[in-house]
């Protein structure tokens, strides 16, 4: 697994918003702050995520990185992205025992804490309005807002009424190659794992969202000309709503 060592390593994705809000939060050293980013899978959260650690860690301000124990796709250990990108973190099962966890007199001398995969938290608003409100800390949030069935995925959601701001990322489509707001299910098959990658999401944009439906084989020829109209293969399924994942 790769590790964060240069800057250049990531992706520049909206330098002058990281910019503006890290030297805001230094201006407010001491006062929390509550930043969240999201969009569906693959539009690049924890690349965005890492940068900004990378550029609080460049200003001197202490970090902490934690996710969900659920997430093992990639590390146990390590926040990862889709591109092999990795930083070490916490796995802890809930966030409001991160406190404890990590210990009290290290936790004060904390400046900033980044969650990745967010959804998986559902005590993510409380720990927000207590390490932000109660303890000055700033708190970088990054997680899927909806699910595959293009529902509200965990409670990413309910801390944007008590964000400073809220970056939206959006992905390619798997299909034709546009802005893709959507996370597609690939597979019908209910023994596959929820949590997982490009073998079983993929991004699509609102043209080839197929609601109740799982496309099972959706070929990236589709609208590579503009003279061809196709429509991707698809399998008609009963979604059950007591199933909820990307």
């Amino acid at each position: 697994m790769a590790t964060l060592n240069k800057a250049s390593s990531l992706p520049r994705i909206h330098d002058n918003d990281i910019s503006q809000d890290v030297i805001s939060d230094q201006k407010l050293r001491g006062s929390g702050a509550i930043h969240v980013i999201t969009g569906p899978m693959f539009s690049g959260k924890s690349t965005s995520l890492l940068r900004r650690i990378k550029s609080e860690i460049s200003l001197g301000r202490s970090v902490a990185m934690v996710k969900s124990s659920k997430d093992t796709r990639y590390a146990k250990d390590s926040v990862v992205t889709h591109d092999g990108i990795g930083f070490p973190c916490w796995a802890i099962p809930d966030l409001m025992s991160f406190h404890d966890m990590f210990g009290r007199d290290a936790y004060d001398k904390l400046d900033v804490i980044g969650i990745d995969e967010a959804q998986f938290f559902g005590d993510v608003y409380e720990f927000c309005c207590k390490a932000a409100d109660d303890d000055g800390k700033t708190v970088i949030v990054a997680g899927l807002d909806g699910d595959y069935l293009r529902r509200r995925f965990g409670a990413v959601l309910d801390i944007i009424p008590i964000a400073d701001s809220v970056t939206k990322l959006t992905a390619r489509c798997e299909v034709c190659g546009q802005k893709a707001f959507f996370t597609l299910r690939k597979t019908c098959d209910t023994k596959t794992e929820l949590i997982g990658g490009a073998d079983v999401y993929m991004p699509v944009c609102r043209k080839h969202y197929v609601n109740n439906q799982i496309v099972i084989k959706a070929s990236k020829k589709v609208l590579d000309s503009d003279k061809e109209r196709a429509k991707p293969c698809v399998e008609t399924v009963d979604a059950d709503p007591s199933i909820t994942g990307y």
